[in-house]
């Protein structure tokens, strides 16, 4: 039989491929396929060389190769042969007709349930008016982050202090956020993460255990929902009341409460402070610590802003949650995680295992945008475009919309909600005007529990006063 071997491998000369390449994986798939079967003896180099017209250089490489990976056995004075222990039906490479398909594979009841998710949805890769949470890049000053690079960068080269979490970083936010957010911690309490949205898997992975309750804002932020649910909790949407999340006792208290006081996710409404007060006192007697999720909290435009619920209780259950790719710009990634004290070292070795590591390089650099003052003189350039863009986009939904939609008029933030005051599907018309070159969030897409609301998300931060007209009117075609 070791004469018909030669037969059944084709060397091309002409392929980009080394002959050694093609020799070996001709012959492993000849023993897989099983028409080498175990125990067979394969011809000596020598021999085999010959026939192929090949070096027995290359011949002796491609047996050791196999002989490494178990394919064949090796013993002194013998000709090689197939390894005797093989299972063939282990090695086989599945038929097209016994492949198992993708649904059917060990995955998880939340993986699978991705498929199904609503959120993120699918956005093009160039962002369109009026794609919501997006900072104006255009207007971000760029030379000035360049520069602050690339000193970080070269700061590298003699830097000893190997933190994970960078403390001139934690020192110059922990500034900025005690003077405009009410934040009161230290330093070491702040965690850079990669961004916010792994800073809230980082809470929920160190809190819930399978089965656990948490509560979020209906409607809320889906990406709250998704962090939640992959940690195992049962997740229970709570609406909202013209004060934000209502607080009552329900059958299972929660273990974990995500909220977004400052500007709530997508109302754009405040949290007032009864109902602040109320919500804390809730949280310690029934053991539940609260995530407030302050993701463009920076932003305000008709007074100064209300204090972050993390200083009315400091101490207490409650992770302050940001992030500077709202306040600067998408391309920099990097979210923060202020965390109660008693619990900084058991969180900082849950990051370091779950590898949520931010840039020492990006950390550095922003701690000198911060600490320069660069970072605040941004801000308030922003706030006053902002405001402007929002009124902007007021007026253009005004003008050609009409009394179509029932829009909330947010103190702040980078996007409104627009309801329907008519019978429309949001998301039918949202693909359609996705289609038209203009993108939306359906408000359906943000609720967890039964209504018929709708309306679109609809983001100006990103968007001069031409795109934001622009898209306001094909918006007002379309609802026509």
């Amino acid at each position: 039989m070791d004469h018909l071997l030669p037969g059944m491998l084709h060397l091309a000369r002409d392929s980009d491929e080394t002959l050694l390449r093609q020799l070996t994986d001709q012959l492993r798939t000849l023993i897989t396929g099983g028409r080498l079967a175990p125990g067979r003896r394969l011809p000596s180099s020598r021999q085999l060389a010959q026939a192929l017209e090949v070096s027995r250089n290359t011949v002796s490489f491609a047996i050791e190769q196999l002989a490494a990976e178990g394919y064949v056995s090796l013993s002194a004075g013998r000709r090689p042969s197939v390894s005797a222990g093989l299972s063939l039906d282990a090695a086989k490479a599945p038929s097209k007709s016994s492949r198992t398909p993708a649904d059917r594979l060990a995955l998880s009841p939340w993986a699978r349930g991705l498929h199904r998710a609503t959120w993120p949805p699918v956005y093009d890769s160039r962002p369109r008016a009026f794609q919501p949470g997006l900072a104006d890049e255009r207007e971000f000053p760029h030379d000035l982050w360049s520069r602050c690079l690339r000193r970080a960068a070269r700061n590298a080269l003699s830097r000893r202090d190997r933190s994970i979490n960078h403390p001139p970083l934690q020192e110059a936010l922990l500034a900025h956020l005690a003077v405009h957010r009410g934040i009161k911690a230290k330093p070491e309490q702040i965690l850079i993460v990669p961004t916010a949205q792994t800073g809230l898997a980082l809470i929920a992975n160190s809190l819930l255990g399978r089965g656990d309750h948490a509560w979020i804002e209906s409607p809320g932020y889906g990406g709250a929902h998704v962090a939640l649910q992959a940690a195992g909790a049962v997740v229970d949407a709570i609406p909202l009341d013209a004060h934000g999340i209502t607080v009552r006792a329900r059958k299972r208290a929660p273990r974990l409460i995500f909220v977004t006081p400052s500007h709530q996710y997508p109302t754009g409404g405040m949290m007032p402070i009864g109902r602040r007060l109320e919500l804390i006192r809730y949280a310690d007697a029934v053991g539940a610590s609260i995530i407030e999720d302050d993701y463009d909290g920076e932003f305000h435009y008709e007074a100064r802003p209300v204090a972050a619920l993390q200083g009315l209780a400091p101490a207490g259950r409650i992770f302050y949650l940001g992030t500077f790719s709202k306040s600067t710009y998408a391309d920099i990634r990097v979210g923060y995680v202020v965390v109660p004290g008693p619990l900084v070292a058991t969180f900082e070795l849950a990051q370091r295992h779950m590898g949520l590591l931010a840039s020492i390089t990006m950390q550095d650099a922003l701690a000198e945008v911060i600490s320069s003052g660069a970072y605040l003189a941004h801000l308030r350039r922003m706030n006053r475009l902002y405001k402007t863009r929002r009124d902007q986009l007021l007026g253009a939904l005004a003008g050609h919309c009409g009394d179509r939609l029932a829009v909330e008029v947010p103190a702040g933030g980078m996007q409104l909600l627009a309801r329907f005051r008519a019978s429309i599907n949001d998301e039918r018309l949202s693909a359609r005007l996705r289609e038209a070159g203009v993108i939306s969030r359906p408000l359906s897409s943000l609720l967890f529990h039964e209504t018929k609301e709708r309306g679109l998300f609809l983001g100006f931060a990103a968007w001069n006063e031409n795109e934001i007209d622009q898209a306001a009117r094909i918006l007002g075609r379309m609802m026509r």
